[in-house]
């Protein structure tokens, strides 16, 4: 039986990519600037700022992806996708506002940077949930 209501989302590939790839460089910018707490080897603070800038192109592309999708007419908007637009809107302001801390000198760096990395990774890690949970797999168009 067909239903004359809206349609639901379907999760394209590329924007399960796109929402996905961002989350292990998070992960790897917030261990990177863990181990540059630790140890104080400064090559772990440039790891860790373009691990934060590689998460930041996926994510902000997702964002693009997710609001086109959010604002298109023939599908149906609910809380929870504007929960994940909202959630991913904050992963990638949050994500900028860490990559200007990781601008600094090295030392200067700590502990904003590593709070605000443990901030952006747990962000990323709701809004990849949300995004894989808000929208179905299916035939994509």
């Amino acid at each position: 039986m067909v239903s004359s209501a809206a349609p639901q989302r379907v999760l394209h590939p590329v924007h399960a990519i796109l929402l996905a790839s961002s989350l292990p460089l998070f992960l790897g910018a917030m261990l990177a600037d863990w181990a540059y707490s630790s140890t104080q080897v400064v090559q772990w603070i440039n790891f860790a700022a373009w691990l934060n800038a590689g998460a930041m192109i996926f994510a902000g592309a997702a964002l693009l992806w997710a609001a086109i999708d959010f604002f298109r007419a023939d599908v149906r908007r609910d809380r929870r996708s504007i929960f994940y637009v909202v959630v991913l809107l904050a992963t990638v302001v949050l994500g900028f506002v860490t990559a200007l801390i990781h601008g600094k000198d090295a030392w200067a760096t700590m502990p904003a940077g590593l709070i605000m990395s443990v901030i952006v990774f747990l962000l990323a890690l709701a809004s990849v949930w949300l995004g894989f949970s808000t929208l179905r797999s299916g035939v994509a168009r």
